[in-house]
């Protein structure tokens, strides 16, 4: 328990009013050795000084002064300061001294002449009295700062279960004001929610002096709310612990009331990360070995066209449907390793709602841009028209830049937009809206910026989703849609995107109510253009290069060393090479291509898998060109953190086809 601190070094200020300067001369000399002493000639001049100083422990007044008695001068007095006061009188003067008493809470009055003695205890029992009152308002000052303060709800209430004292905060949760909840009790206004919370509690509290619950609330305007109602009966325990209380706080009780909706909410958010973090190591691992097989199986069915090209046309198309399959695959794990680990986006700074009216235009035209027909695939035109029910509110006003990929927002947004019409019957609107927000949940900020944070919402009046739905939503594969209507990968793809944006999403939904889902992006805060001059890495658009044959004459003899762990991957790039005419040398690891670049020094070109055991791919490239200087080498990885290449590393992922790596090797060495 606080308790006033009543210990002070500095002597305390006294003031002596008196018309006889004999008198101020002879109370100076009694008290200055021990305080500091101001004196006044008259009341009026006693009023100046006291208008000035604030420090003024006891103030010793005359009573009889032409102009202003002392009474009249306490009286004045008492509105200035709160100081101990002191009368004194050179005669019975009852009626002055009962006005002192009642108007200027005089503390004692002494008759002239007065024993020193006695005036100097009386001063000094005012000085203590003033320090006490002053440490007592000071404490409760800082209580009352800090209970409005508090970021959660506190009442105590009486032996009559009456609110007796509350911070704004309880009274704006109970949904009332502060005055007119004061001396009411709570079973008396609060909703039959609480209600029911407070019967259970009050059993509780009778048997063992605290109940704490957790409750579902609804707010003000409808949404729901989580709250944690704390109630303590302060009884003997709390005198046990705090000396200082009295046997009459036995009654009292305490009621704190802390909505941890937030904090639920970050908690929820967490653990969805850290499984997130989980899935997306493990489906990095999976892309990696996939996209080795890929390729070595796309590598050897092309390698087998070009041999012997199958005749029959059952044969065919039996090759075209796995040459198709393989191609997919490819596909799927590159979404696999965007959600593990986005690689490829090109982020700048954007304005989002130029952005989305640029999308608004493209929608209610049924005609999407090329980059977004591209990602999309044969779904795109169709998609699109079934897009004319979305409807867009974005602001007239310019909003805060953020830091994104535009082509990967648009994405996000069609995908959700996909989503949200799959979700509800006939022609209901889906909306896209756009806004700011001064934080995120669980996010305070002693100076908090109304737009820290820009939000791209999409809501439809569909389905809706349960909890169970909702913890599952971003996890790859995962769908609630029919068998053939979708792979489940665009939400978990949208989840990596705006991880990598250093943004959060929200998902808002009950069964049968529709659903919210929000993209917050961080407002742009600082200059970041060596973000937008980084160069994106060369990421495989699935589509046919055409590259001319080239023949081995024309290649005049040039050697290229391949050197990859994987059997199957090793040799399908090889047989490429070796198709069109180049002299290849094959090493199944780091340490053994090294050796064969040191013995062959007409090596013109690396071919160098990234991920392999003991030696890696960026560290037999160094060991190679600090050897050779100016040895191109190409990297090819199924997945690789970009930190382990230099930033201006010529990198193909697998899988890859033929036109694709000749195409790579014809850049570096031309004709």
């Amino acid at each position: 328990m606080m308790r006033p601190e009543t210990v002070e070094t500095t002597p305390a200020a006294i003031l002596i009013v008196d018309d006889e300067s004999e008198i101020l001369v002879a109370l100076t000399d009694l008290f200055e050795e021990k305080y500091n002493v101001l004196t006044a000639a008259s009341g009026e001049e006693g009023l100046s000084i006291l208008s000035q100083r604030s420090d003024i422990a006891v103030i010793i007044s005359d009573q009889r002064m032409p102009g202003m008695t002392g009474d009249g001068f306490l009286t004045q007095a008492r509105r200035l300061s709160s100081a101990g006061a002191i009368l004194l009188t050179g005669y019975a003067d009852i009626q002055a001294v009962e006005s002192a008493l009642n108007k200027g809470q005089i503390s004692f009055f002494v008759y002239k002449p007065w024993d020193p003695e006695t005036l100097l205890s009386m001063v000094a029992q005012a000085v203590e009295r003033y320090r006490l009152e002053k440490a007592l308002r000071r404490e409760q000052a800082l209580l009352r700062i800090l209970l409005d303060n508090l970021p959660f709800g506190l009442a105590f209430k009486d032996e009559q279960d009456r609110f007796v004292r509350m911070n704004e905060q309880m009274a704006s949760q109970l949904g009332c004001s502060l005055t007119d909840v004061l001396g009411q009790r709570e079973e008396d206004i609060v909703s039959p929610e609480r209600l029911v919370s407070l019967r259970e509690a009050q059993s509780v509290l009778a048997a063992g002096g605290r109940d704490q619950q957790v409750i579902r609330l609804n707010d003000a305007d409808g949404k729901t709310r989580w709250h944690d109602l704390t109630r303590i009966l302060i009884g003997q325990k709390s005198r046990e612990t705090f000396p200082g209380a009295g046997p009459e706080l036995d009654e009292y009780s305490v009621f704190i009331d802390r909505d941890v909706t937030d904090l639920l909410s970050l908690d929820q958010r967490l653990q969805q990360a850290q499984k997130m973090q989980a899935i997306g190591t493990l489906a990095g691992g999976v892309a990696h070995d996939f996209n080795n097989l890929l390729t070595a199986i796309m590598g050897s069915l092309e390698l087998v066209q070009e041999l012997d090209p199958p005749k029959v046309p059952a044969v065919t198309k039996l090759y075209d449907n796995a040459i198709q399959a393989a191609r997919r695959g490819g596909v799927l794990t590159q979404k696999l390793l965007d959600f593990s680990r986005p690689r490829h986006f090109s982020c700048c700074k954007v304005d989002i709602v130029s952005v989305l009216r640029e999308m608004q235009d493209f929608v209610e035209g049924s005609a999407l841009p090329y980059d977004l027909r591209n990602m999309l695939g044969s779904e795109s035109l169709q998609a699109a028209e079934r897009l004319k029910s979305v409807q867009f509110n974005l602001p007239s006003e310019p909003l805060p830049p953020v830091w994104t990929d535009i082509l990967q927002l648009q994405l996000a947004v069609f995908n959700l937009c996909m989503n949200a019409h799959d979700a509800q019957p006939g022609d209901e609107r889906i909306t896209v809206s756009v806004y700011t927000s001064a934080r995120l949940l669980g996010r305070v900020s002693a100076q908090p910026s109304e737009k820290a944070w820009v939000v791209v919402q999409v809501v439809d009046r569909g389905v809706g989703m349960t909890e169970e739905t909702q913890a599952r939503i971003f996890d790859p594969f995962f769908t609630t849609k029919d068998t053939g209507h979708g792979k489940g990968m665009s939400l978990s793809v949208i989840y990596g995107f705006i991880n990598y944006c250093s943004g959060e999403i929200r998902v808002d939904s009950v069964p049968g109510g529709g659903t919210s889902i929000e993209l917050w992006l961080p407002v742009m805060t600082q200059d970041l253009k060596q973000f937008e001059a980084a160069p994106a890495p060369v990421v495989p658009d699935n589509r046919e290069r055409t590259v001319p044959p080239v023949s081995p004459s024309e290649k005049n003899g040039q050697t290229i060393l391949v050197v990859d762990d994987e059997e199957s991957v090793r040799a399908v790039t090889a047989g490429f090479l070796r198709h069109v005419g180049y002299t290849v040398l094959e090493a199944d690891n780091g340490a053994d291509g090294l050796a064969l670049a040191t013995q062959h020094k007409e090596i013109a070109l690396v071919v160098m898998d990234v991920m392999m055991p003991g030696m890696n791919g960026n560290e037999a490239a160094q060991k190679m060109t600090a050897m050779k200087p100016g040895l191109p080498v190409l990297f090819v990885t199924g997945y690789t953190d970009p930190g382990l290449l230099p930033d201006d590393a010529r990198v193909l992922h697998k899988p890859y086809r033929r036109s694709e790596l000749l195409a790579e090797v014809k850049a570096i060495l031309p004709s």
